[in-house]
């Protein structure tokens, strides 16, 4: 098991809410090496020239699975391949996420692409958080997200990236079957001069397919955001996407949904809000003895939560 600095260990608290070796499969991925990796009895842990391959028995139950990637090292560039083949039948938790603490003078970048093969009847909770930190130079992060559902499988994929992350381009896409659901959460929080994109598309195949997605974000000072969805409907099925943003100071926000319906019963739904935190909100907190600051914290926080 890896040896941790102070910083470090602060790193792997962020992005995965865990101190030291967890139970259960594990991959442990530092400043462009793999310094950890275990396996369990129904889930193998191994690499190929693909990448990691993580390998899930069918009929597996209540395992987590835990993959962090924390970048210390100023100017590192990587790219990471992630695999995930999951059997039928099977319930199971899979813990990623990244993050950089860079303190040098050159940018740190990590891209990871995360491919999901999803057997019949399965279910997968994806947990993908990302952190940033450090008076350095840049801290960028690309994930790409790329999932395949057979009959009956649902997944469910929760992305956080609050404050410290420089530059982000997140990619996410999914191939549904019959009776396959999906369910995505998004929570971001970008300020300073910070860039932040991500685009989700979703392909509605099977007949009784749903798709849910929900993006919920804060700009503040001079960053900026882009939010792009897009569900395709070839069968009948039920997609919805939501993106609700609260912008402040100086920063940009834009929403981009799309619909593409190539099958009469296919229902699809999209919504999207932008606006500033209303002043009445602010005026009540006020109120109760917080100071203008405080208030506008408070209302964030409970937005992202």
């Amino acid at each position: 098991m890896m040896d941790l600095d102070e910083i470090e260990q602060q790193i792997l608290r962020e992005v995965a809410g865990i101190d030291g070796r967890p139970e259960g499969a594990y991959n442990f991925r530092l400043n462009g090496k793999s310094v950890g990796r275990q396996s369990s009895t129904n889930i193998e842990v191994s690499t190929s020239p693909d990448g990691l391959n993580i390998h899930v028995a069918p009929h597996t139950h209540g395992e987590v699975v835990h993959i962090p990637v924390i970048i210390s090292a100023s100017g590192l560039t990587e790219l990471v391949r992630n695999n995930f083949y999951i059997g039928q039948d099977c319930e199971v938790t899979i813990v990623a996420g990244c993050g950089i603490y860079n303190c040098g003078t050159k940018d740190s970048v990590h891209d990871g692409v995360h491919s999901f093969y999803v057997g019949k009847n399965s279910r997968v909770r994806y947990i993908e958080k990302h952190y940033g930190a450090g008076p350095g130079a840049g801290k960028i992060l690309n994930p790409v997200t790329r999932v395949e559902q057979e009959p009956g499988s649902y997944v469910e994929i929760q992305t956080e990236q609050l404050r410290g992350v420089d530059s982000t381009r997140r990619e996410t896409s999914a191939l549904l079957a019959n009776d396959a659901k999906i369910l995505i959460r998004e929570r971001l929080l970008t300020h300073g001069r910070q860039d932040a994109e991500s685009t989700i598309r979703v392909e509605l195949a099977g007949r009784n397919s749903v798709a849910d997605i929900v993006s919920r974000s804060v700009a503040q000072d001079e960053s900026r955001q882009l939010f792009r969805s897009q569900i395709t409907g070839k069968n009948a099925c039920r997609g919805h996407s939501e993106c609700d943003a609260i912008i402040m100071n100086k920063a940009q926000v834009s929403a981009i949904p799309s619909l593409d319906a190539q099958c009469p019963d296919a229902e699809l739904i999209h919504e999207a809000a932008i606006g500033k935190i209303a002043g009445e909100q602010i005026t009540k907190l006020m109120s109760l003895g917080l100071s203008r600051a405080q208030a506008e914290s408070q209302i964030v926080n409970g937005f992202l939560r």
